[in-house]
């Protein structure tokens, strides 16, 4: 019988997972796990929390410790470059110019930090986090610098502002929109996030955004569209980043918003899948595609995909989850809330200790706990029950969250 070979393109959490999986089920064929980065397969959110405060060592964002993978014979190949697909001739084509034939291909490519566009934007100094490359040099700069400029209010850069803040760095954010996190969160929940940050002494820029970074061969101040002009010793740019797709729409794979996948995380190429950051996956609860860039995605996708390789009836139904550390402010959500027509907190924001919901005709579409540990089961309950809940009920916090959402709503694994 000829020896399988499953190959994975992307060795970060996803793929790595999804190599632990396929071991994990039994699979013995040959695994080839590729990655572009000299390092061992990571987790990317100590990047820009613990890791580049230097609170953590760097092997503790490690997926695996470095011997797992001679130990369960994966080929882990790093510094690879893939740099085509053949799916009619199930191979792949390495920088080397070597090739790769697969039974099975799983596509991990991950997502790339959105390149702002404004003069001066090639100056040394205007910086982007993705990589441990990328935080090893902010870790750097971080020691040798006073100001620091944050362009954007996203969840990057509002973790690398705390970040900062907390390595006793004056922090500036430019960002476009009314408060940080409005996108995601909203106005109400964008302002405490505000708040929280203005008590720690970051100065907000908000509503205007970058006209230009000035100076002489690195940057040294950033001029605003609103005229101002911030003096800084060096920039992060956190404005969103992008599906790394070139691979599969060079090799005519459907693309919508990243890799297009059903619900099993198979592409438009038979035999070839797709996971995390670049796969834009058919939710069954949702009855739609959705592509989401959190950790808990890739942690959970990569095995998922795993398992549809290996022909297990696999349906990927999970509730969106993503977490967030910001100071002494640490909260988790739970749910998918792209429009919304109401806003329900359950205690008082002040105290740092709540619980919000996002709601539309009164079901809830998604929970947001601050700082409150133990509700998260009831959160993805209430997400996942589909029919409307009192709000008043909802908000007062004598009432269990257990009595508004039946215990056995269940999700798939």
């Amino acid at each position: 019988m000829t020896t399988q070979s499953f190959v994975i393109v992307g060795a970060a959490l996803a793929g790595g997972k999804a190599a632990e999986e396929l071991r994990s089920e039994g699979f013995d064929g040959k695994v080839f796990l590729i990655g572009e980065e000299p390092e061992l397969p990571y987790e990317r959110p100590p990047l820009s929390k613990e890791y580049l405060r230097g609170e953590a060592p760097r092997e503790k964002a490690f997926v695996h410790p470095p011997e797992y993978y001679a130990e369960q014979e994966i080929d882990l190949l790093g510094e690879t470059p893939v740099t085509a697909i053949d799916p009619g001739r199930s191979r792949i084509s390495l920088a080397d110019g070597g090739e790769l034939s697969y039974d099975r291909l799983l596509l991990v490519t991950g997502a790339a930090p959105r390149q702002i566009s404004v003069p001066g934007a090639d100056l040394d100094g205007v910086c982007y986090l993705r990589t441990f490359a990328d935080c090893d040099l902010l870790r750097e700069r971080l020691k040798e610098s006073e100001r620091v400029v944050v362009v954007g209010a996203g969840w990057i850069g509002a973790e690398v502002a705390a970040s900062a803040r907390q390595l006793g760095a004056k922090v500036s954010v430019v960002e476009p929109m009314k408060v940080p996190l409005e996108r995601v969160l909203g106005p109400e929940l964008g302002a405490f996030y505000r708040d929280v940050h203005l008590e720690h002494g970051v100065e907000f820029l908000l509503g205007t955004g970058v006209e230009a970074f000035e100076g002489d061969g690195s940057v040294q101040r950033v001029r605003t569209s609103d005229g101002r002009s911030l003096e800084c010793d060096f920039v992060v740019v956190g404005i969103g980043v992008t599906p790394r797709v070139e691979l599969a729409e060079a090799a005519g794979l459907e693309i919508d918003d990243g890799i297009a996948v059903d619900q099993s995380l198979q592409t438009s190429a038979p035999g070839v899948f797709a996971a995390g950051d670049v796969a834009n996956a058919w939710h069954p609860f949702y009855d739609r595609r959705i592509r989401i860039e959190h950790w808990a995605n890739a942690l959970n996708q990569g095995p998922a995909a795993a398992r549809a390789m290996l022909g297990r009836d696999t349906v990927y139904d999970r509730t969106p989850y993503f977490f967030s550390d910001q100071y002494d402010v640490g909260m988790e959500y739970r749910g998918y809330a792209s429009d919304w027509d109401q806003v329900v907190f359950r205690g008082d924001p002040a105290s740092r200790e709540f619980i919000a919901f996002w709601l539309r005709a009164g079901t809830v579409l998604a929970g947001m706990n601050v700082n409150i540990w133990d509700a998260g089961d009831q959160i993805a309950a209430l997400v996942r029950h589909r029919a409307p809940v009192d709000a008043r009920r909802l908000s007062d916090p004598d009432t269990a969250l257990d009595e508004l959402a039946p215990a056995d709503v269940h999700q798939a694994p």
